[in-house]
């Protein structure tokens, strides 16, 4: 069973949102517990980048692989982009930028949960 949310990283609020599917139970567990307010350490995104657009992300040109995403409270500088300077850089992503398709934004937090693949 999936389940959707919507991200939000540090931006002026013109961006459409970003939305991430999630699978695994553990993992959907985890973003509801942020939602909450009862996880308050481990709550940044981070997941390997897909370079292509997803039904439940439509104003973006990539989503994050839903097996690789997960939920962090300390990481390294090499994964940190907003969501527009990925969307704006996707041809770079993987190469120069990103190495892996490796992303962990630092502002990155869950804001809700969408209840259908239609966010």
């Amino acid at each position: 069973m999936a389940a959707w949310f919507q991200m939000k990283d540090d931006d002026d609020g013109s961006m459409p949102p970003f939305v991430i599917e999630l699978h695994d139970p553990a993992v959907i567990d985890h973003a509801r517990r942020i939602l909450s307010g009862a996880e308050k350490a481990a709550v940044h995104i981070m997941g390997t980048i897909i370079k292509s657009k997803a039904p439940y992300n439509p104003d973006w040109s990539f989503h994050l692989d839903p097996p690789t995403i997960s939920f962090w409270q300390l990481s390294t500088e090499v994964c940190d982009a907003s969501t527009r300077y990925v969307e704006d850089n996707l041809a770079d992503i993987g190469e120069a930028a990103l190495p892996g398709n490796h992303w962990c934004p630092w502002s990155s937090r869950i804001v809700s949960e969408v209840s259908s693949r239609s966010a």
